[in-house]
């Protein structure tokens, strides 16, 4: 199994390799194109601001390399918000794999949501094993809103999505590194993925 953490510099990259480790998997960094196409799992983390990670992406030619992935991909918090249309964050374009555009939460909560929250209505062999109503880690300000592409629904002042799937991408606004037991559950799942489930 060769699983690989695609490496722009905007990833909170040892939490997930050390979760990683603690299921026994060993995961390899890198930004090269071969290394990625031939992954038989791909996790794209993303830590920080949307517009310089993606020019980061792009300095290294991975905004066209992503979208076109064929085997299981899952984004991790920016990682999954970077896979949409677009981000009010900086008014940054994505890679336009979830169709929808990412927005930041209003001025009634208090901004950035940073702490535990619940998800709920939960589909996809991502959550196999996971809770209606289990807790996840998260730390942002922007959100993708609800969508035909949601797995997993928060609420924080209104409802979002905190997963999304379309085909053999999946995103999570939450982070499983951090996340305990369940969150491991969601690596593990994610590992375990057939392709093109």
């Amino acid at each position: 199994m060769k699983i690989v953490i695609i490496n722009y510099g905007a990833g909170n990259i040892q939490s997930i390799k050390f979760a990683l480790k603690r299921l026994g998997m060993e995961a390899i960094l890198s930004d090269n194109e071969a290394e990625i196409r031939t992954a038989d799992k791909v996790i794209f983390p993303g830590v920080g601001e949307a517009s310089s990670a993606m020019q980061k992406l792009k300095s290294s030619g991975l905004d066209k390399v992503i979208p076109t992935l064929k085997q299981p991909v899952l984004g991790i918090c920016l990682g999954m918000q970077l896979l949409c249309n677009s981000s009010k964050e900086g008014n940054t374009k994505g890679l336009g794999v979830f169709d929808m555009d990412v927005i930041k939460f209003s001025n009634n909560v208090k901004v950035p949501q940073i702490g535990w929250n619940q998800i709920s209505n939960l589909k996809s062999g991502l959550f196999e094993g996971i809770s209606e109503n289990e807790f996840m880690y998260l730390v942002h300000s922007y959100y993708a809103p609800l969508c035909k592409e949601t797995i997993a629904i928060s609420e924080y002042g209104i409802q979002y999505a905190s997963a999304l799937q379309k085909d053999n991408f999946y995103g999570v606004q939450f982070h499983p590194e951090k996340s305990s037991t369940a969150g491991e559950q969601i690596l593990k799942n994610f590992i375990n993925l057939k392709p093109n489930v």
